[in-house]
């Protein structure tokens, strides 16, 4: 049996630097750049530096021109193969390279103090959905959330609830999910969030 307890005290998180997992396309609705650009205001209005993967194309190029361009700082992670490609955006404020997606990965989640996805495909999926496996696990404490723009992750957060509805997922898991379509507001509720305390467990006659 999975289990998890939640603090009922409020907790405030130092946000100082927030990881974004978003598309390297743009996709074919504007209200997608319109969520990335304003996230990116709102992450230069409130001193909060972009950690993200470091292309200068789609929605993360997007993202990280609205933080630059209003003197915000921003923070790509690449592997070194990519940046060979010549994908990857040449006026951060910081490039770190590294070996492999892997090494990519780890090293956001070093950086960050929270994450947050933004439309995207199988990548961003992939790299948000393993980041909050780990708060699952216990492997760390920051706040993760979804910028469900027009409805995008409907469908996803549906199979979400499904997973709770037929045992596999914690109730009180899936509740930390923090979900919201404003930029602003999701940031609010990211630094005031509660934490899981326990992380999930299983008893061995469940393996």
């Amino acid at each position: 049996m999975s289990h998890a307890i939640r603090s009922t005290a409020p907790v405030r998180h130092r946000i100082e630097r927030l990881c974004v997992f978003c598309g390297s396309s743009s996709g074919n609705n504007p209200a997608y750049t319109d969520a990335a650009e304003h996230l990116g205001r709102e992450l230069s209005a409130a001193g909060i530096a972009l950690v993200f993967g470091g292309g200068r194309v789609g929605l993360m190029g997007v993202l990280a021109n609205a933080v630059l361009s209003r003197g915000g700082r921003a923070v790509g992670v690449m592997p070194k193969a990519l940046v060979e490609k010549e994908i990857a955006h040449t006026s951060l404020t910081e490039l770190r390279i590294v070996n492999s997606m892997h090494e990519r990965k780890a090293l956001m989640a070093d950086l960050a103090d929270a994450f947050v996805l933004l439309p995207g495909g199988f990548g961003s999926w992939e790299e948000f959905c393993e980041i909050f496996t780990w708060l699952q696990l216990g492997i760390h404490q920051k706040p993760c959330g979804v910028l469900n723009v027009g409805g995008y992750y409907d469908s996803l957060l549906r199979q979400a609830s499904r997973a709770v509805s037929d045992g596999f997922v914690p109730a009180s898991h899936l509740e930390s999910l923090i979900i919201e379509t404003d930029p602003r507001r999701l940031l609010a509720r990211l630094a005031a969030a509660p934490v899981l305390q326990e992380a999930k467990w299983i008893h061995k006659q469940e393996r």
